[in-house]
């Protein structure tokens, strides 16, 4: 395994992947919206995954919620507080993720196709591998070396 240098994983801290899914918000077993909801994951915080969708005349509605609780419920149920993620049956052949939000002004049940999400979380763990989340420590180490590339370069 070739491990990124200190000056390499300070750069990498400023990217971000981002990418769109249609889902649907369901209101009953009869009644859903489509709506296009906006994934966004900063290697600034490596931990989360920030999920923005727009509902019609209202202002945009965002949640930051774990990317291993995204990535788990793929695969099977995850989440125990505010977001839940569990794999459910489609309505076809693709395989379909649910999301459920919990607030205090109400609950929102979203479903989506679920490769899409799943190719949204592949490109994020490349950015930074599940268990290669830097910590504070060497995000302090890789703005010092930095810095002192520039002052040694000025001297």
């Amino acid at each position: 395994m070739v491990h990124a240098t200190v000056e390499e994983r300070y750069w990498r801290m400023q990217s971000t992947v981002r990418g769109q899914v249609v889902m649907s918000l369901v209101v009953s077993d009869r009644l859903s919206f489509r709506l296009v909801a906006d994934l966004e994951y900063a290697a600034a915080d490596p931990y989360a995954v920030r999920l923005t969708f727009h509902l019609p005349g209202d202002a945009p509605v965002s949640w930051v919620f774990g990317r291993e609780l995204l990535v788990d419920g793929l695969h099977g149920p995850s989440g125990e507080g505010d977001v839940r993620v569990r794999p459910v049956a489609g309505t076809g052949r693709v395989p379909e993720i649910a999301i459920l939000l919990r607030a205090p002004e109400g609950d929102a049940l979203l479903r989506c196709a679920a490769p899409p999400v799943s190719g949204f979380l592949d490109r994020a763990g490349r950015l930074v591998p599940i268990g290669e989340e830097p910590t504070a420590a060497s995000l302090d180490a890789a703005l010092a070396a930095i810095l002192s590339r520039g002052l040694e370069s000025q001297g």
